[in-house]
């Protein structure tokens, strides 16, 4: 494996700049997660990586070798898309193989790195399937297992699972999370689900209209926010914020709570509100209310907790848990 390192990486498209001045060390062995709303920038920093895309200033190293100027066959790369790609006309073994049949490897050479993949990713009784007979998870496992036998240096995925449907996306992150921990690889995942970030990644690089807000561990980007733009990105549903009075108070511009630190009573507390909607979760309830000195406020609340839409209700802050920006 290898580690990644971005210096000072501009891209412009007919005179917009898209990404503006990216630095950034992604380590050996790291599960890094780009994350970020559509338009930010993180797909084409992924493909600026790849070589699929040139940067208009700005170099690249991988494994310490400068690959600014480099075919994207000579990075030591291999790259998972949104969409599968796989050909229909070959079977789940050969679509697996193909780039060593391309690269002319010898046969026993490939059936054992298709073998391999294939045991990895549970796709062992499916080998002789073409891609119309299966699931959209088990497409996918196929790109990832194209993608493993190249044996890279670093793995690069592009929103993969954004075509799946949600209780699929939840087993793949865990596959793949697994996979990551079996490859001990380097891996580089662009994804606009700051959910799918937060349970994946070693390391989150939050990007915001072409620079990086922030760079660091989950749990540190969601108790230590730098910015009001990360603060309101992760975590979910995101974090309240307001200006004005409650933001005077303590001495900030910005004044931050998450949802799940606010406690609710129906008889006493810091802010009165009258609930104005309910999202019933199950074991959480997301209450929605409006206060008068501030404005909407979203909580977490427990899934029993008994409130209907109209009630008055006090909200509280945790100590310690307000963030001030």
């Amino acid at each position: 494996m290898a580690t990644v390192r971005l210096k000072n990486i501009h891209k412009e498209f007919n005179g917009v700049k898209i990404l503006k001045g990216i630095d950034l060390d992604v380590n050996d062995g790291e599960f890094c997660v780009f994350v970020g709303p559509s338009g930010c920038g993180k797909s084409t920093l992924l493909r600026i990586i790849s070589g699929l895309e040139d940067a208009t200033s700005g170099t690249i190293e991988i494994g310490e070798k400068d690959v600014t100027k480099s075919d994207p066959i000579d990075r030591g790369i291999a790259m998972v898309f949104q969409s599968y790609a796989l050909y229909p006309h070959l079977t789940v073994r050969d679509n697996i193989g193909f780039g060593l049949s391309l690269a002319k490897r010898p046969k026993s050479e490939i059936k054992e790195r298709v073998n391999a993949a294939a045991e990895m990713l549970q796709l062992e009784s499916l080998l002789d399937r073409k891609p119309k007979d299966l699931s959209g998870g088990q497409r996918q496992r196929v790109a990832i297992g194209r993608a493993i036998v190249r044996e890279p240096e670093v793995f690069l995925f592009d929103e993969p699972l954004s075509n799946l449907d949600a209780a699929l996306r939840s087993k793949m992150r865990i596959e793949l999370t697994e996979l990551h921990a079996t490859l001990n690889a380097t891996m580089i995942y662009v994804t606009h689900d700051q959910i799918e970030a937060m349970t994946m990644a070693d390391k989150i690089v939050v990007l915001n209209a072409g620079h990086i807000e922030q760079v660091g561990t989950p749990m540190e980007l969601y108790h230590h926010p730098q910015t009001p733009f990360v603060a309101g990105f992760i975590g979910s549903p995101k974090m309240n914020l307001f200006e004005g009075a409650i933001a005077k108070e303590h001495n900030a511009d910005l004044y931050g709570i998450r949802p799940e630190h606010l406690t609710l009573s129906p008889k006493e507390g810091k802010w009165k509100g009258v609930v104005k909607h309910i999202e019933q979760l199950g074991a959480d309830a997301i209450v929605h209310i409006h206060v008068e000195s501030l404005g909407m406020l979203v909580a977490r609340a427990d899934g029993d907790f008994s409130i209907t839409a109209g009630s008055t209700i006090y909200a509280t802050p945790q100590e310690g848990k307000e963030h001030l920006f």
